[in-house]
């Protein structure tokens, strides 16, 4: 990412509406198939690309949580936050086969600069145990693209097929995969294609007010209790999928 967008993801994702929300629907998939998985001791997490690292602090309760990122600008600010986090490329990530117990990837292999998403993919399959899980996010349909994946450098917007594919192509087994920020939907819909209209760039992070923040916080927080429960949306701005090696 551009190195200005590092410092607005730092400021945002401890409290920002969409950050707060993907972790609640991230937990929602993750805790149940880590309590299904035979763990000897503390359980251990690679978050990678890790940005600038706090889920690493929200991994922090579920076992001993490592970071990666190639950004310079992310391994700063994780040190910053005090996590633990090392300089690497997804696809060449440095760590013997069969290290950890979880690896999860949130919106980090549809980067320009991910240019082999399968590659990527298959690096973190064969760092997690047998037994173990991947957990990925990306953002999803071609029909959001925006000024926001321009300023992101995204390279592409994935659908849960697709992701499906790509996890089962790398020797993983699905045990869940839906759409997410679905609720919303409508709204980011007829905001991008506004933005289509109008021509505007930028980057979409940063607070709303508040009372919106408290909306759409809440609208995510409902898609995670539903998922949880065992419902997935056909639909969403994101796809999130969990699979186990």
């Amino acid at each position: 990412m551009k190195p200005a967008e590092y410092r607005r993801m730092y400021e945002a994702e401890e409290a920002q509406w969409w950050y707060a929300g993907q972790r609640a629907i991230a937990a929602a998939l993750l805790e149940p198939a880590l309590e299904a998985t035979n763990v000897m001791g503390p359980p251990r997490l690679l978050d990678a690309g890790c940005g600038t690292g706090f889920n690493l602090l929200a991994l922090g309760p579920l076992g001993r949580a490592t970071g990666v990122d190639l950004a310079p600008e992310a391994i700063a600010f994780c040190r910053e936050r005090g996590v633990r986090a090392v300089r690497a490329s997804l696809p060449a990530l440095p760590f013997p086969d069969a290290t950890f117990s979880a690896v999860t990837s949130f919106d980090v292999i549809y980067h320009a600069w991910v240019s082999d998403d399968r590659a990527a993919v298959a690096e973190m399959a064969r760092v997690v145990r047998t037994g173990g899980l991947v957990l990925v996010r990306v953002p999803a349909l071609k029909m959001l693209w925006g000024a926001h994946d321009v300023e992101v450098q995204s390279r592409h917007r994935y659908t849960r097929g697709e992701l499906r594919a790509l996890l089962e192509g790398c020797g993983l087994r699905v045990e869940r995969a839906t759409y997410c920020n679905s609720l919303l939907f409508p709204l980011l819909l007829a905001r991008r294609t506004l933005d289509r209209l109008l021509g505007r760039a930028g980057s979409d992070v940063g607070f709303l007010p508040v009372p919106l923040e408290w909306a759409f916080a809440r609208a995510l927080r409902t898609e995670a209790a539903l998922i949880r429960a065992g419902f997935s949306f056909p639909l969403g701005a994101s796809v999130v999928a969990v699979a186990r090696k």
